[in-house]
């Protein structure tokens, strides 16, 4: 996969808001921790099947028919999600929305965080690849890094041969606000988007044992990732996460059409 061409990175080191490591990092499995249980019930109801979002990075992942929507419960953000998944709230201390989605066999796919401090520092580029990527206009009310539009990314940065990620290769999809780079090195990810009163985190980190991946298990950490991109199970989380979008959008508005890289 051809790394991507868009506007440069290196001028994001001061967008808004203050961010420690474990935020700059949010991509690979540092999220916040959890927040307490909201007093309300997290409302899910059965939805038609969203539109299968375009620009797919190949056309052997169909995704699963009968879906269900999740609405938060602030009444701010939906998305839809497979009707075999579940979308549970483990609780916390930061005062957000706070759940994870898991599929059928009780395996974490993806969570939503939200009232996250925002902002980003580029502390050092490595080699880094884009498996997918998709802007979601559904979610420009915050605006990016420069006003832009956030965008859904399969990426990874580093490139240990390693079969697990290690501690400078990992692959993970979200939503960034951060602008594609267009050389050979990236900064590192930041997948967090700008959401009233301040951020937001919609994502997971790619894991071989949680994330079902044909081929040999050990292949290298980063062909497994690129090889999980054409799976019907990697096409229902970019369909679930592409479909986020404030709750009070019609179904299917946060999947614009538009070619991935």
């Amino acid at each position: 996969m051809r790394k991507p061409a868009g506007r440069p990175g290196a001028a994001w080191g001061a967008t808004v808001g203050a961010i420690g490591a474990a935020f700059l990092l949010a991509s690979c499995g540092l999220v916040p921790e959890p927040a307490p249980p909201a007093s309300q019930t997290p409302s899910s109801t059965t939805a038609p099947s969203p539109t299968t979002p375009s620009g797919s990075p190949s056309e052997e992942g169909t995704p699963s028919s009968g879906w269900k929507t999740f609405t938060t419960t602030d009444g701010g953000l939906s998305f839809d999600y497979p009707a075999g998944w579940t979308v549970k709230d483990p609780g916390g201390a930061l005062g957000g929305e706070f759940v994870d989605v898991l599929n059928a066999d009780g395996k974490t796919m993806a969570g939503l965080r939200t009232n996250i401090v925002t902002g980003a520092e580029c502390v050092g580029k490595t080699p880094y690849e884009v498996y997918d990527s998709e802007p979601m206009v559904a979610l420009a009310e915050g605006g990016g890094a420069d006003g832009g539009v956030p965008r859904y990314v399969f990426e990874s940065r580093g490139d240990d041969p390693d079969p697990v990620s290690t501690q400078s290769t990992i692959a993970a999809y979200g939503i960034t606000m951060i602008p594609e780079e267009p050389g050979e090195l990236a900064c590192p990810m930041f997948h967090l988007f700008l959401w009233p009163p301040s951020g937001a985190f919609f994502g997971g980190t790619y894991n071989p044992e949680s994330n079902t991946t044909p081929g040999d298990p050990k292949l290298p950490y980063l062909e497994k990732a690129k090889l999980y991109a054409s799976t019907p199970e990697y096409q229902d989380v970019r369909k679930m996460i592409t479909s986020l979008r404030p709750a009070d959008a019609p179904t299917g508005s946060a999947a614009p059409s538009g070619d991935s890289p």
